[in-house]
């Protein structure tokens, strides 16, 4: 049973997961060769799906290799699918039980800082654009000290 988990876990990293990386550097490839804002926006909204599918993918190949033990520390986790689910089930339960009208959401790191919108990257312009696109409002703030990103959207009731 164990080895047909690996045997499963590593046709999906063959397959399925390499032709979603393809894909988005196919994406990517098309953001960079269009003038239209809207065929970019729509072009970045499909490469954060597929990013994320990726992000399952590579999870499932994980759980398949996993030998099905206690985890001997919190470092062999995945921190970003545990992080997604933390928020994903905080979210859920401002949408659901608060009744608030409005959501901040503040997220600080103690890093080398440097983080601003430029042309040719996506990940903060993908953020920001996506913000705007539920009429919130999105403030970066950097220094070598670590960046600061702050957002609040106001909550349809």
């Amino acid at each position: 049973m164990n080895n047909e988990r690996v045997a499963l876990a590593q046709e999906l990293h063959d397959g399925i997961a390499q032709d979603l990386v393809a894909l988005g550097f196919s994406i990517d490839a098309l953001i960079s060769t269009t003038d239209s804002v809207d065929t970019k926006s729509s072009l970045r909204s499909l490469r954060f799906t597929i990013t994320e599918l990726i992000d399952k993918v590579r999870n499932e190949i994980h759980s398949l290799r996993s030998t099905g033990q206690l985890l001997d520390s919190p470092a062999d986790t995945d921190l970003t699918y545990e992080l997604q689910r933390i928020f994903l089930e905080i979210l859920r339960n401002v949408q659901e039980h608060s009744q608030a009208t409005l959501l901040s959401i503040q997220v600080s790191d103690n890093g080398v800082g440097g983080a601003q919108i430029e042309p040719g990257s996506f990940g903060l312009a993908g953020i920001q654009e996506r913000t705007e696109k539920i009429n919130g409002e999105i403030q970066i703030e950097t220094s070598e000290e670590g960046t600061t990103i702050k957002f609040q959207i106001p909550l349809d009731r």
